[in-house]
């Protein structure tokens, strides 16, 4: 099957053809798309995302007026497959497996990778991943649906994955040697994360060339900051985001704080590789950029529209160029989309993932929860960006050759180049 993979990989390469799919590699990523993204300690998984944690009314909205359970065929078929199983499967199995997989098969039926099932250790774990501590590698991941394996879209600063010859765009093939093709993003995560001081072996595919390699990594805790800032030269302030957690408003609005303390000229802000998150932290930091007005809006199935608006009282007052590329999704493409409509800002790069869709978090009662596609977003002049994604207002791919340099010194970004350039131009 890696044959296989790396062979279309390839193929994929000369042919220029690629699908993208945001995953990231830990945590699991809160933003509503078609992107899952989670840090491999814990990020999220790629959905724009909302969270309820109360047990919903069962009454009302049922369709096919009853339930699935009412039919007492389907309930004698599960007791027959039950019995079979009892019977003549090799191992043992108890009550509560079959119990989970019955919970975990009724959101697989709906065929959509971004509906899951958590039991309530996964959902205790899921809803700590937005604190932004969590331990494994330090990487961001994105399930690739085309080939089947995680991909990696961030390496979080000063984590093992940092210290490794880890690169964005390599694909995770294999954890312990254990093949992963095909399985949940959630699932993959689990097997990267561990015991801190522990060592995991990934088997990578790099995109670039099509080898393949081993690298052993040592498990950390890993403070996943989702926001850095610094100042360029010529009063231009950078402030990249790798995530959108419950943390990284304060986190961005300290680094707003801070660049315009430097009495910034322009701004950069580096969306790449960032796979989503919360929703509600997307729309609070566009509130700090954006004019009075719809950041998003949300469409659900009953066709019950919900607007979510900024107060345009913080809207900034300088040049702005947005740098986004295929890793840049759900969360990260309303706020991209927004300043997009709004003419607020300059997008550059290439175009992001396409993830229009949003999830709800719910608890069950016994502590248990799902997560579930309830609506699709739309950008604030109406666009659907669903499997299409947002296209740069400039187009420039990322010269890998240039960044990855034997000495660091020489590396070159030429995205972040370029969005210099179009600043200064601005601020003459």
């Amino acid at each position: 099957m890696k044959k296989g993979f790396i062979t279309g990989l390839l193929s994929g390469l000369l042919m220029g053809v690629f699908f993208f799919c945001a995953v990231s590699c830990g945590k699991m990523l809160t933003s509503g798309q078609e992107a899952q993204e989670q840090p491999e300690g814990t990020p999220q998984s790629g959905v724009a995302q909302q969270q309820e944690t109360q047990q919903p009314a069962t009454s009302g909205n049922k369709n096919n007026n009853g339930y699935v359970l009412d039919d007492s065929s389907v309930e004698r078929k599960l007791e027959d497959i039950e019995d079979i199983i009892k019977d003549l499967y090799i191992d043992d199995v108890t009550e509560d497996q079959l119990a989970e997989g019955l919970f975990d098969g009724i959101m697989e039926s709906l065929g959509d990778p971004y509906s899951v099932y958590y039991t309530p250790e996964e959902f205790a774990e899921l809803l700590s991943d937005t604190e932004g501590v969590y331990y494994g590698i330090g990487a961001y991941l994105q399930m690739d649906l085309l080939y089947g394996y995680p991909k990696i879209t961030g390496i979080i600063a000063n984590s093992p994955a940092e210290a490794s010859t880890l690169r964005v765009d390599d694909y995770i093939t294999m954890v312990d040697g254990v093949d992963i093709i095909g399985m949940e993003l959630s699932e993959a995560v689990k097997l990267i994360k561990g015991p801190e001081g522990t060592d995991v072996t990934l088997t990578i595919i790099r995109q670039s060339d099509g080898t393949e390699f081993e690298e052993i990594l040592t498990r950390q805790k890993v403070e996943t900051p989702t926001v850095t800032y610094e100042m360029k030269e010529d009063g231009i302030g950078l402030i990249s985001i790798s995530q959108f957690d419950e943390v990284t408003v304060n986190q961005f609005a300290e680094a707003l704080a801070a660049v315009k303390e430097e009495h910034a000229k322009a701004l950069v802000l580096d969306l790449r590789g960032n796979p989503g998150g919360s929703l509600q932290a997307v729309v609070d930091i566009a509130g700090m950029l954006l004019p009075e007005g719809n950041v998003v809006y949300t469409v659900d199935k009953y066709g019950y529209r919900q607007d979510y608006p900024s107060q345009g009282n913080q809207e900034l007052d300088i040049p702005m160029v947005v740098l986004v590329n295929g890793g840049s999704a759900s969360a990260a493409e309303i706020l991209a989309g927004a300043i997009k409509d709004y003419g607020k800002g300059t997008l550059l790069g290439t175009t992001t993932y396409g993830k229009g869709i949003v999830q709800r978090l719910v608890q069950l009662k016994d502590g248990s929860g799902i997560k579930l596609t309830v609506s699709h977003y739309y950008t604030p002049l109406g666009n659907d960006i669903h499997k299409v994604g947002i296209e740069p207002d400039e187009v420039l791919a990322f010269d890998g050759e240039a960044y990855y340099t034997a000495d660091p010194a020489d590396s070159v970004d030429n995205q972040l180049e370029r969005a210099i350039e179009i600043l200064k131009e601005e601020i003459k």
